[in-house]
């Protein structure tokens, strides 16, 4: 495993391995049983010490910490015992790398720098801050925003690491916790079993600070949803409420163990769609079943499918490859139309692309940069699945990524890059309302 990293620089971590497996992680992932004392047995201390404890609507998840990792014969004994679920390795998880109709267009937003954001409206030119590229070849939002902007009652968690709450074009579309607010300091207000997540949280050190000192967060909060407030740059919903969930530490790594206990946290906090510009080689049951908690709570699942320039059908690259219907996989695609040289792509197992060479979005610190890689086409597709609930809320996770792949624009430039054999379209998107 190329260690799960965000679709961001690949950061290696210091872990232990077991003779029985060949990629990085840190201690095991244990799944016990509902009503199991496992974890207070004092057998489990034979095999190591249980460091974290993820107690999750799914489920109840430990890490068990080693100093040498489990030999086979150790890992065996657990997988057979009748209190627990399973064990796995406990991965570490990183960011990708990063390459640095009918209906009127409704008026450009006033924004500084809308006109440098081709992915929502496409010149050819966009400024001269990039080389040519071929007008029309973008998400055709404007039409989009003549049928709508978005709904502030939509929620979008943006699991990554973490969303500078701050910045001057994303402050306003926080979704701030208003129980934990407005109640006592110190106190579970709400009864999430977080304390004080104002703005969010952080899995990563353990805090209720989701603040993101990497920039990855910032950046696809953005394309989601930067405010249409005549300065800065443009998100693809006006209307929207963001989820600040940090499970990556600034150095872009963090831990499948931390992972689920997000996915878990964005369900409770209300969340329509979550965006997980992140990704590995390895399967893991563990991270599959938050993602089927997601699913049975009606929440759209949106995932970057890597930078690797791999078919996603032959070497699978997760959380985009799980067969679950809320899972939307995303591949990204260029400002002349063409599959972005480092996307990785799929007949089966990609399901759209979306523009995500040379984005221009907000950063840390109410700073603005450009990025590249399918981290920054899963926003786009992120934001256009909250337009469409925005009209449409009840539509179910599998029935928006239908509509996604169905109302995509064919074109000859991608017709193998994806299920779909186009790029997304939003306002063909939102026309299609049943």
């Amino acid at each position: 495993m190329k260690l799960k990293r965000l679709i961001g620089s690949i950061v290696f971590s210091s872990i232990l391995l077991s003779p029985a497996f060949a990629t990085p992680f840190n201690g095991y992932i244990v799944k016990v049983k509902k009503g199991s004392n496992f974890l207070t047995n004092k057998t489990l201390s034979n095999f190591g010490s249980v460091t974290k404890i993820a107690n999750t609507s799914f489920g109840t998840f430990a890490r068990l910490e080693t100093n040498i990792g489990l030999s086979d014969k150790a890992f065996s004994v657990l997988s057979r015992n009748p209190e627990i679920e399973y064990i796995e390795p406990n991965y570490i998880i990183s960011l990708n790398k990063v390459h640095s109709a009918i209906g009127d267009e409704v008026p450009a937003p006033k924004d500084t720098n809308f006109k440098k954001q081709w992915g929502l409206k496409n010149d050819g030119r966009n400024g001269s801050i990039f080389s040519t590229g071929t007008s029309g070849e973008d998400i055709n939002v404007l039409r989009a925003w003549s049928i709508t902007k978005g709904s502030t009652d939509i929620k979008i968690a943006v699991i990554d690491t973490g969303v500078d709450y701050n910045h001057p074009d994303l402050k306003d579309q926080i979704d701030i916790n208003l129980a934990e607010l407005n109640g006592k300091p110190g106190v579970d207000d709400d009864g999430n079993g977080y304390i004080d997540d104002i703005y969010g949280y952080d899995f990563a050190n353990k805090d209720n600070n989701p603040q993101d000192g990497h920039g990855h967060g910032t950046h696809c909060a953005g394309v989601i949803g930067a405010a249409h407030n005549d300065v800065g740059v443009t998100g693809v919903m006006a209307n929207v409420k963001i989820i600040p969930v940090k499970f990556l530490a600034d150095s872009g790594s963090g831990e499948t163990i931390d992972a689920i206990a997000a996915i878990d946290y964005a369900i409770k906090r209300g969340a329509n769609v979550l965006s997980n510009s992140w990704g590995g080689d390895e399967k893991e049951q563990s991270l599959e079943d938050a993602i089927r908690a997601a699913e049975a709570a009606g929440v759209t699942f949106v995932a970057a499918a890597g930078n690797d320039s791999a078919d996603n059908d032959s070497t699978a690259s997760y959380p985009a490859n799980y067969q679950v219907g809320n899972v939307i996989s995303v591949g990204s695609f260029t400002n002349t139309g063409s599959k972005s040289s480092f996307s990785n792509y799929g007949l089966k197992s990609v399901h759209v692309t979306a523009p995500g060479s040379n984005i221009l979005s907000t950063y840390k610190r109410g700073g603005y940069t450009t990025m590249s890689g399918t981290s920054m086409a899963t926003p786009f597709v992120a934001g256009i699945v909250g337009l469409i609930l925005s009209q449409e809320p009840t539509l179910t996770p599998s029935e928006i990524r239908e509509r996604l792949v169905s109302t995509s624009v064919k074109t000859n430039k991608l017709a193998t890059a994806s299920l779909s054999g186009g790029r997304v379209d939003a306002y063909k998107a939102l026309a299609a309302k049943k």
